[in-house]
């Protein structure tokens, strides 16, 4: 037996017993303690689960929605019960039995502060109580077990009762502390030979040991000891000698609401790294020299400049597996890896290489964090049958191993500050995945390239018990956003967090700041970040700013829903909450107008919803018209033009559905797209809504056209990697689970996706019969090489375009109102044509003195006069000139005729006029 020398602090008197192997200790002990289930139940609760509809508002208060005014006449007598080990029992008539404590409460008359109502709003009217003064300093005690809050009568019979909510209490008594500390998880003080320190946040524990492990899976604990109860912050601390030990997780005794009390065998929250599928922690830090690849420090120091503003931001949306899973350029071992990004000349990286050379700026990785969908060792490739591109049998074969392939988006979080281990070479080393997660960020620094991550802080994978349960498992109650029962909210998808408390905001402001500092992260999109505070998020945002000195770029998803729609709760970090904070939100204003419909389309809408790119008629067109003007103009709140009407007006006074169009107070502040990795890809999307007889080549047109809208908008630009490819994922209108098959990126440039069977059933079974027919049609609608490489080089022209004039970047609304008009507007304009001048006198980085911009949606060449252009010295782009320009014929065909101002313009074309 080996004997490992253990630095133990002294022990507090808790209910568990110590467990610890050292001389004299036994080793069933210890693998009862360590090595047990994920879960263990030491004892029952007494009765079944109660619903938690009272809240601790803090340390002292408590409210009883939907209970009667405790100063009302006759009122009864409420009571706090406690016991420890969760053995209350009570009856309706009966007394409570089991209580090791109970405590009167008085009513609380006094009106509650400000920011403690303002936390509270949600909550329904009802009785207001509180500790005496006296008994405030039980309350650690209280939050460590069962407690119910009890109405009887004078002679103690339960009239109703009620668990309580514990996050405000929790967050009185412990966040000031807490908040302070920043070195929750495991610290090295010496390196990696010395002794290790831990902390974790677990306040309602009632002890905590760490287990120590040689390896990151399967084998037996080395070691445990037991933590340190750290009153102040809620906290447990424990030193340890770490010689042999490699990997560490928690032994948590804990109360857990209807259910008694469990230990749970936990990873740490704070965990920088794991073993495989996530069983056990790395014992490290991220400054150690073994997890930083060759020139680490110098590629942070000569990444690509900082940006001006983030308008500045030209974004590839891409996902780790995606990138090179099929990409024979890539080594086999490599294919879906971080180290895929490692092979500068693979086909994959030169694409990346060659954007970057045209002006995007920004690649941002789909969930890179540890995921808990996508298994980490044994991960199954399905055998997909060759089969008619109508056929099920290719979505058959892919989702019977939909739940044991390698693939997922990764929108499900394990750890948030964990890279995940199967984009890793090996992940039962946990050291890999830090040290190749940086180089994949090193290779894209060097290739030009700011690498910013998507993150999901709005809700965990699990909750509960469940073994990928983290949070709850720890401080069950707290980390989740509840309902007005006690039970955890879903409206995100899986188990809401909720960062408006105040230790999960923290943990979210750590994490992001730890993938900042470093991973050199550049900028971050926020999952569902509408679900989060606005406060939170502008704490975050000026923590980032402060600590690195330079600015990281925030966005995020600002969709307005859920328990928290509307500021029921806090303000949002949404769209219509945002404006004038420098967070950016996506805009589904200009890709609705644009694409047609909306994301949650369904049946003949796909079809007849048509979008102003792909053959909208009929009364619409000029609205629609006016609504893809507003996207140009950077959804911008005041920015003024003519509309459709005739009338002067405010974006903001323009009508998108029931919401403001024009929405934002800075062009920084909207992020434009015609794509993303959700819902259908614009390809997709445009098989459903053009003609069926659209020939591939005319389809590549409009293809284009829809990047022009966003290479051209003011604001953020963001493109889903593919796109300009003309990627398809056979009509999947959610590919989140849908495996390789139907998320192929070929850089080969020889096949988009299309027609690679119906996609599968779950999400698109209901459009069978519509995608049918049009699958068949692939002979018509699937493009050619050459229509694939048309359309990459036509993009890679629009990126040389906007990289070419800062007009298409401007950073405030200020200079978009001096600088941007639109021309052919009211009602008498061609809506199929959006033209826009920019003045570029005095703007630094203009370019031109003048430049005019054209994007003609037309079947056919239209004809423009413009009588404010006449007499302008204009020629076009030198883009459209050059001898590699992708789409010639503007330079065949596009005319400018300054006597009259008049325009030529080919069909389905966007083209620049520039005046020098």
């Amino acid at each position: 037996m080996r004997i490992l020398r253990i630095k133990v602090w002294p022990r507090m008197a808790v209910l568990a017993s110590v467990w610890l192997w050292a001389a004299g200790a036994s080793a069933t002990d210890l693998a009862a303690l360590c090595d047990g289930p994920p879960s263990q139940l030491l004892q029952a609760a007494a009765q079944a689960s109660t619903e938690a509809r009272a809240y601790w508002l803090d340390r002292q208060r408590i409210q009883w929605p939907g209970e009667a005014r405790p100063n009302e006449p006759q009122t009864p007598r409420y009571m706090l019960y406690a016991s420890s080990r969760g053995q209350l029992s009570l009856t309706l008539g009966g007394r409570v039995d089991g209580a090791e404590l109970a405590l009167a409460l008085m009513p609380d008359t006094q009106p509650l502060p400000a920011a403690l109502g303002e936390r509270f709003k949600f909550i329904a009217p009802g009785a207001r109580l509180r500790l005496a003064d006296a008994d405030v300093a039980k309350l650690p005690a209280l939050l460590k077990g069962q407690v119910l809050l009890v109405r009887e009568n004078a002679s103690g019979a339960v009239q109703a009762f009620s668990a309580l909510q514990t996050p405000g209490a929790l967050d009185d008594a412990y966040a000031d502390a807490a908040e302070a500390m920043n070195d929750w998880g495991v610290r090295l003080p010496g390196g990696q030979a010395s002794s290790a320190r831990f902390r974790l946040w677990a306040p309602t524990a009632q002890s905590v040991h760490v287990c120590l492990y040689a390896q990151g899976d399967k084998t037996p604990a080395l070691a445990s000891l037991p933590m340190q109860w750290q009153a102040a912050s809620g906290s447990w601390t424990a030193t340890a000698a770490v010689p042999g030990a490699a990997y560490y997780r928690y032994a948590v005794q804990v109360w857990v609401p209807g259910l008694g009390l469990v230990l749970n065998r936990v990873t740490d929250p704070y965990s920088v790294s794991l073993g495989a599928n996530s069983q056990r922690s790395l014992i490290a830090e991220l400054d150690e020299p073994r997890l930083k690849p060759p020139g680490w420090a110098a590629s942070l120091q000569a990444r690509p400049a900082p940006l001006r503003s983030a308008s500045e931001m030209s974004v590839y949306e891409l996902h780790v597996r995606d990138f090179s899973v099929g990409d024979a350029s890539v080594p086999a071992a490599l294919r879906g890896k971080y180290l895929a990004f490692t092979q500068p000349e693979s086909r994959g990286m030169r694409h990346l290489r060659a954007l970057a050379q045209a002006g995007l700026t920004d690649v941002h990785l789909l969930p890179v964090f540890d995921i808990a969908t996508i298994p980490e060792r044994g991960c199954k490739t399905p055998r997909v049958p060759k089969a008619a591109p109508d056929s099920p049998a290719q979505q058959a074969a892919v989702m019977a191993l939909a739940g044991e392939d390698c693939f997922n988006w990764g929108y499900d979080p394990w750890h948030y500050s964990a890279p995940e281990g199967s984009y890793a070479s090996d992940a039962a080393q946990g050291e890999r995945r830090v040290l190749e997660f940086r180089q994949m960020v090193q290779a894209l620094h060097q290739a030009g390239l700011r690498v910013g991550m998507d993150v999901v802080y709005n809700h965990t994978s699990a909750a509960g018990q469940d073994a990928r349960s983290v949070l709850d498992r720890i401080v069950p109650g707290y980390y989740q956003r509840l309902d007005a029962k006690g039970a955890v909210e879903h409206s995100t998808c899986c188990a809401n967090t909720a960062t408006e408390h105040r230790m999960m905001a923290k943990l979210m402001s750590d994490s992001v700041l730890l993938w900042a500092r470093e991973y050199g992260i550049d900028s971050f999109r926020f999952d569902l970040m509408a679900h989060q505070p606005r406060a939170v998020m502008e704490a975050l945002q000026a923590r980032l700013r402060q600590s690195l000195g330079r600015e990281i770029q925030l966005m995020g998803e600002g969709w307005n829903f859920g328990e928290v729609a509307n500021g029921a709760r806090f303000v949002q970090a949404s769209q219509l909450s945002l404006n004038g904070s420098g967070i950016a939100t996506f805009s589904d204003r200009g890709r609705d107008a644009a694409r047609g419909g909306n994301a949650g389309d369904s049946g003949l809408d796909l079809i007849r919803k048509q979008g102003w790119l792909n053959g909208l008629e009929g009364g619409s067109l000029l609205p629609t018209a006016d609504l893809i003007r507003v996207g140009l103009a950077g959804s911008l709140r005041d920015y003024v033009m003519e509309d459709a009407q005739g009338r002067q007006v405010r974006l903001q006074d323009i009508a998108y559905g029931d919401q403001p169009a024009g929405y934002v107070s800075q062009p920084g502040e909207v992020v434009n797209y015609v794509e993303n990795h959700d819902n259908q890809t614009l390809f997709d999307i445009n098989v459903f809504k053009l003609p069926p007889s659209t020939s591939a080549e005319e389809r590549a047109r409009v293809q284009v056209l829809g990047l022009a809208l966003t290479a051209f908008s003011q604001g953020v630009a963001y493109f889903h990697a593919g796109v300009d490819v003309l990627r398809s994922k056979s009509l999947d209108r959610n590919s989140y689970d849908s495996g390789d098959w139907f998320n192929r990126l070929d850089w080969t440039y020889r096949d988009n996706g299309f027609a690679a069977g119906l996609p599968p059933r779950a999400d698109n079974e209901a459009q069978y019969s519509l995608m049918a027919p049009l699958l068949r049609e692939a002979k018509i609608v699937k493009p050619r090489p050459q229509d694939i490489a048309w359309t990459r080089d036509a993009f890679r022209d629009l990126l040389r375009i906007r990289a070419s004039s800062s007009l298409f970047r401007l950073a405030s609304a200020e200079a978009v109102g001096q600088r941007l008009r639109f021309l052919n507007t009211g009602p008498t304009q061609n809506p199929r044509v959006m033209v826009a001048r920019l003045d570029g006198q005095g703007e630094a980085g203009a370019g031109f003195k003048r430049l005019l911009y054209f994007i003609n949606a037309a079947v056919s060449p239209q004809t423009l006069v413009l009588p404010e252009e006449r007499g302008r010295a204009y020629l076009l782009h030198p883009v459209h000139l050059a001898p590699s320009a992708a789409d010639r014929r503007p330079a065949a065909s596009a005319r400018y005729e300054a006597s009259s101002g008049r325009f030529e313009l080919p069909a389905r074309s966007a083209l620049v006029f520039v005046e020098n």
